[in-house]
C-alpha cells in the first residue's frame, strides 16, 4: 500500500550503500531504500518497568517486516531497524537525590526520538511505552513529528501477596512500611511486592497516563489495561497494531487529527474519574504544547472550569489502589478501562466524536468493542460512583497565585472538617532534610503539622523530584498515631502517594515564590470551598514585603542563587536549571516559550459540554 505522502530523498552514494546494508540484514526489500521509513521504538530503563519492552518490540517488528513490501496487500516502505530511549526507573530512585532525573527523562526520551524521527524521516511509527516518564516524552515528539504513529502500552506488572496474610501488595507496600523497625518485615515485603515484569499496577501515574494516552486517542482502549505479560501483547496486538497503522498511513492520519483540544478534554476528565496521579497536570499541559497548544489554561481548560468539572460533575468510578483496593488488571478482568470510557460517555461526560488510532471516533471505537457494564466493585457507575466528586483538585490562594498546586482529594485520609484544614507549618528545605527528620525524630511531627518541602520544583532540585518515599512515612505515621499531617511542596508526587499532600505550588521557592517565604509556626489553610491554598501570615503585606526582602538579600549575598537549591553539578540537571518552565507549563526543558512550538493551533470550537446526567449542576 503505496504511503500517500512520499518525501522525495537525496539519492546519494552514501545513503545508497548505507541503506542497502540495512536492508540485507533486515531481510528488507533493496528496491524500497528510498520509500518513506517505519519502524518500531521502544523505551528502556534500569527496572523491571522495562524487562518485557524488547521482547515486544522484536515482535512487531517481525511482523512489520512480513508486512512491508511491493505486494498489493503490503505497506510499500522503507523498513527500519528498531530503535530505544534511555530512561530512570521512579520506584528505585525515590527518597534519593537521583530522583531529580525521573522527570528530566520525560525530556531526554523526547529529544532521543524526536532526533530518531526526523533524522530517519519516518513516515510511520509504533511505539512501545513503559515506565511513568518515557511514554510522555515519546508521545510529545510524535506530536512534534506529526506523522501516523501509534502507541502501544508495556502494560502493568501484577501484585505481589503477603506471603503472611494472603493479601495483595505491591511498590506502594514497601513504601508505606519504610519507616518500621521491623527489618525482617520490610525484607519480606520488599522481595514479595513486585513478581514478574511491568510497570507499577495501581491508578498511579503510569496506568493514569496510558489511560489518558489511550483516551486521547492515540493507544487503542484495549490495549490499556492487559499485564505486561499477558498473552495477548504478544500474540494479538502486533499485528492489530500493524492494521491500525496502516489505516493511519492510507488515510495520512496524523498525531495533530487525533489529539486535538476535545481529545486532550477527555483525557483529563477520566483521569479524574480513576482518582489518577497529580502528574497528570504536569505531562498535560506538556502533550497539549506539543500538540500545538501554547497556554493550556485558555486553549483546553482553565483551572475554574477543572475544578468544577471534579467538584460538581465527575465521581471517582474505581476503586483502585493507591486510595482503593485493586489494581489495573483487576481493572482488565472486569472488562478494561473501556468499560469505564463508556459509562462516561453515557453519563454525557465525553465528547464521543474525536478521532482515534483506530481510524474510528471514540464512541464507534467503543460500540466495536462492546465494553461490559461496571461491575460495582471494582469499577462504579458513574450513576452510582465510587466516590462522589473526582479525585484531583486545582489550588490558588497566596501560595499558589499561578493555580498550579494540586491535591490528590481521592487520596485525602483524613483532616479536612468542612472541606477546610488549618495546620502549622513545619519547613525544610530540600526533601533530604525531611527524610532525615523522619528517620531520627518521627516524634517531632505533632497533629496538623503542615509539612513544607521546597527549593525541590523544577529549577530548585533542579527536575522537580517527586516524593513517594516522604510521603509513605508520613501516611504510615498517621495511621500508626491517628493524627493528620500534611505535606505541601513546589517538587511533586508519585502517583502512589496518599493523604493530604499538594504538589506542584508556584512560583516555586528557586525563583522568589513565596513557598520560599514561609517560616516554622506559620498558619497555613487549605480551602476546599474556594479552592485556595494560604499562609495566613503572608496575608499581611508589611510581613510580606520584609520577608521578600530578606530571601532577596540572601540570594544576592550567594551569585543571585539561594543557598538551599540543590546541586546542579551535571550538564543534564544544569541545562534543567536554565531552561525548565513553571509546573504549570508542564515543567520541561523550554527556555524560550517563543518557540515552544512550530506552530500555534487555534482551539477549535465546539458545542459540547460535559454534563453529568445522574447529578444535579
Amino acid at each position: 500500500m503505496k504511503n500517500t505522502k512520499t518525501v522525495l530523498i537525496d539519492k546519494n552514494p552514501g545513503r545508497n550503500s548505507q541503506t542497502y546494508g540495512i536492508a540485507r540484514e533486515l531481510g528488507a526489500d533493496l528496491d524500497l531504500i528510498h520509500e518513506p521509513s517505519v519502524g518500531v521504538v521502544g523505551n528502556k530503563g534500569d527496572s523491571q518497568c522495562y524487562l518485557g519492552v524488547g521482547e515486544k518490540v522484536k515482535i512487531i517488528h517481525d511482523a512489520l517486516s512480513a508486512r512491508v513490501g511491493k505486494a498489493s496487500d503490503q505497506l510499500t516502505m522503507r523498513l527500519i531497524q528498531p530503535e530505544f530511549t534511555l530512561a530512570t526507573s521512579d520506584g528505585i530512585r525515590n527518597g534519593t537525590k537521583e530522583m531529580r532525573y525521573s522527570l528530566i527523562g520525560r525530556e531526554v526520551t523526547n529529544d532521543s526520538i524526536c532526533e530518531h524521527l526526523s533524522a530517519s524521516g519516518l513516515e510511520g511509527l509504533i511505539a512501545v511505552v513503559a515506565c511513568d516518564k518515557p511514554p510522555v516524552g515519546t508521545l510529545a515528539a510524535i506530536l512534534e513529528h506529526n506523522r501516523p504513529a501509534i502507541i502501544m502500552s508495556d502494560g502493568s506488572i501484577r501484585p505481589g501477596v503477603d506471603s503472611a496474610t494472603g493479601e495483595p501488595i505491591d511498590i506502594i507496600s514497601s513504601y508505606q512500611i519504610a519507616g518500621s523497625n521491623d527489618e525482617d518485615l520490610k525484607q519480606r515485603i520488599a522481595k514479595e511486592a513486585c513478581p514478574g515484569i511491568g510497570s507499577c499496577g495501581g491508578m498511579f501515574t503510569y496506568n493514569t497516563m496510558q489511560t489518558f494516552i489511550g483516551v486521547v486517542g492515540m493507544q487503542p482502549l484495549h490495549m490499556v489495561s492487559p499485564a505486561s505479560q499477558d498473552i495477548k501483547r504478544t500474540k494479538n496486538f502486533p499485528n492489530e497494531l500493524i492494521d491500525y497503522l496502516t489505516i493511519l498511513i492510507k488515510n495520512d492520519i496524523t498525531p495533530r487529527d487525533i489529539v486535538t483540544r476535545e481529545s486532550i478534554r477527555n483525557a483529563l476528565i477520566v483521569a479524574m474519574a480513576v482518582g489518577g496521579s497529580t502528574n497528570v497536570m504536569l505531562h498535560a499541559p506538556e502533550l497539549a504544547r506539543a500538540a500545538g497548544y501554547s497556554d493550556f489554561s485558555s486553549n483546553i481548560m482553565s483551572a475554574d472550569e477543572f475544578n468544577h468539572l471534579s467538584e460538581k460533575v465527575v465521581p471517582v468510578v474505581v476503586n483502585a489502589r493507591p486510595f482503593g483496593r485493586f489494581s489495573m488488571v483487576d481493572i482488565d478482568n472486569k472488562g478494561g478501562i473501556q468499560v469505564i470510557v463508556r459509562d462516561l460517555l453515557e453519563a454525557g461526560l465525553l465528547n464521543g466524536d474525536t478521532l482515534t488510532c483506530t481510524g474510528e471516533k471514540l464512541v464507534d471505537q467503543i460500540k466495536r468493542l462492546a465494553p461490559p457494564d461496571p461491575d460495582g466493585d471494582v469499577i462504579y457507575s458513574v450513576k452510582v460512583p465510587y466516590k462522589e466528586t473526582g479525585g484531583l483538585r486545582l489550588l490558588g490562594g497566596n501560595l499558589s497565585p499561578e493555580y498550579s498546586a494540586i491535591l490528590k482529594l481521592a487520596g485525602v485520609e483524613g483532616g479536612l472538617e468542612n472541606n477546610i484544614f488549618v495546620g502549622n507549618a513545619k519547613v525544610f528545605d530540600g526533601e533530604q532534610s525531611l527524610l532525615k527528620n523522619l528517620d531520627n525524630s518521627p516524634g517531632s511531627f505533632k497533629n496538623f503539622d503542615m509539612i513544607v518541602v521546597r527549593y525541590e520544583g523544577p529549577v530548585g532540585g533542579p527536575g522537580m523530584p517527586e516524593m513517594l518515599d516522604s510521603t509513605s512515612r508520613i501516611t504510615a505515621l498517621c495511621r500508626e498515631k491517628n493524627i493528620v499531617v500534611g505535606l505541601m511542596t513546589d517538587g511533586r508526587f508519585s502517583g502512589g502517594s496518599v493523604g493530604l499532600v499538594i504538589g506542584h505550588v508556584g512560583p516555586e521557592a528557586a525563583i522568589g515564590g513565596p513557598i520560599g517565604l514561609i517560616k516554622d509556626g506559620d498558619k497555613i489553610r487549605v480551602d476546599l470551598n474556594t479552592n485556595e491554598l494560604v499562609c495566613e501570615q503572608l496575608e499581611d503585606r508589611d510581613t510580606y514585603e520584609k520577608r521578600k526582602s530578606d530571601w532577596i538579600a540572601l540570594s544576592e549575598a550567594h551569585s543571585g542563587t539561594h543557598p538551599s537549591v540543590g546541586s546542579a553539578n551535571t550538564r543534564l540537571l544544569n541545562k534543567m536549571r536554565c531552561s525548565a518552565v513553571p509546573a504549570i507549563f508542564g515543567a520541561g526543558m523550554h527556555p524560550n516559550k517563543s518557540i515552544w512550538i512550530s506552530e500555534q493551533r487555534s482551539p477549535e470550537a465546539s458545542n459540547f459540554q460535559p454534563k453529568n446526567k445522574y447529578k444535579k449542576n
